[in-house]
């Protein structure tokens, strides 16, 4: 299982979302969304600026990631949503020490 990043910025009916139902009742929300898939909220937070909301989520898979990006990008709340992976340093250990065989391009 991995971790990701959610940032996302609001649409003008997902702004209104959030002036009704607060920013702890979003974070509810997301919170259960997020349970649905088998997965553990692990913070969320509000920003100014270009995104609206930053959201890490850890314990589900990758299908489970795209379930939660699409699901709530079609709500239509959201004018955009970007997914990050999230990892650890022992993960970047690990793919440090991988070889592989490539050749650049014109080489």
């Amino acid at each position: 299982m991995a971790r990701f990043l959610f940032q996302g910025t609001y649409s003008t009916d997902g702004i209104k979302g959030v002036l009704k139902d607060g920013g702890t009742g979003r974070r509810t929300a997301v919170e259960a969304a997020v349970k649905s898939l088998g997965g553990k909220l692990e913070a969320f937070y509000y920003g100014f600026g270009e995104t609206d909301v930053y959201v890490i989520v850890d314990g589900i898979d990758n299908a489970a990631a795209a379930a939660f990006s699409m699901g709530v990008g079609a709500t239509g709340s959201l004018s955009s949503i970007k997914t990050t992976v999230l990892m650890t340093p022992e993960d970047v250990d690990q793919a440090a020490k991988k070889t592989m065989s490539y050749r650049a391009p014109g080489r």
